[in-house]
Parts: structure tokens; C-alpha cells; sequence
């Protein structure tokens, strides 16, 4: 058997109809600094390194449905986002422009949409 390639997940990309609104949204969210700025691709880096989180302009894009439907859209991936306070991370991710989702299946996990309609969760262990 050959000897695989090294392999490193570098980052996660999160279609958009306006790339650059969305990175906005979350560079406040989480604090982020952009190190990548075009008009259809825009990346964030956290202050620790790791994996980046870019955003792709994309003309047709179609807002997935939560909770899933099996008529819509369906998500394709999510974001955790880990948090100290529950309570306050909801209300902050609010005041940058979020949602609440209606549907909320757990109690320590707050189901918010961002402004193009992806869900992300909000939660603290």
C-alpha cells in the first residue's frame, strides 16, 4: 500500500451571496482579523492560528432550513462555537447580527442563524 500524503485541515469556507458582509458579521462575533480581503473571497484568522474561516461569494446561493425539512435547502455543516455564558454569548451574537432559531433541541445549546441564514450553535459544556 502507498504511503499517504500528509494531510492538515487548513480551514472551513461558508458560501455566502455577499462574502464580505458575512466575514463582517463574524470577524465581530469572534474577534477575528481578516488576513485575506477580495470582493468574492475573504478570510479570517483567529489570534491563536489554527484553522481559518473564509467566505465565498456565490451568485445563486440559497439560505439553508433549520430544522430540516426535506423540501428546502438542507444544511450541509454548522459551526460549534464553545462559550463561557450562554446567556451572553447569545445576546452578543444578537447585537453582531444574528438570530435565534425558533427550534432549540438542547438546553446547554442556543441554535442561532447568521445573517445568510447558516445556523451555528452557541454552546458550554
Amino acid at each position: 500500500m502507498p504511503t499517504a500524503p500528509t494531510l492538515e485541515l487548513s480551514g472551513f469556507v461558508l458560501g455566502a451571496p455577499d462574502a464580505r458582509a458575512l466575514a463582517a458579521f463574524y470577524r465581530r462575533l469572534l474577534g477575528w482579523q481578516v488576513r485575506d480581503d477580495q470582493p468574492e473571497w475573504v478570510v479570517l484568522r483567529g489570534p491563536a492560528g489554527g484553522p481559518t474561516l473564509a467566505f465565498q461569494a456565490e451568485e445563486r446561493f440559497e439560505p439553508p432550513v433549520w430544522p430540516a425539512d426535506g423540501e428546502h435547502q438542507q444544511m450541509m455543516m454548522h459551526l460549534d462555537i464553545r462559550v463561557d455564558d450562554l446567556e451572553a454569548a447569545v445576546a452578543h451574537a444578537v447585537d453582531c447580527g444574528a438570530r435565534v432559531a425558533d427550534f432549540q433541541p438542547q438546553d446547554h445549546v442556543r441554535v442561532c442563524l447568521d445573517p445568510a441564514g447558516h445556523p451555528f450553535c452557541l454552546y458550554v459544556e
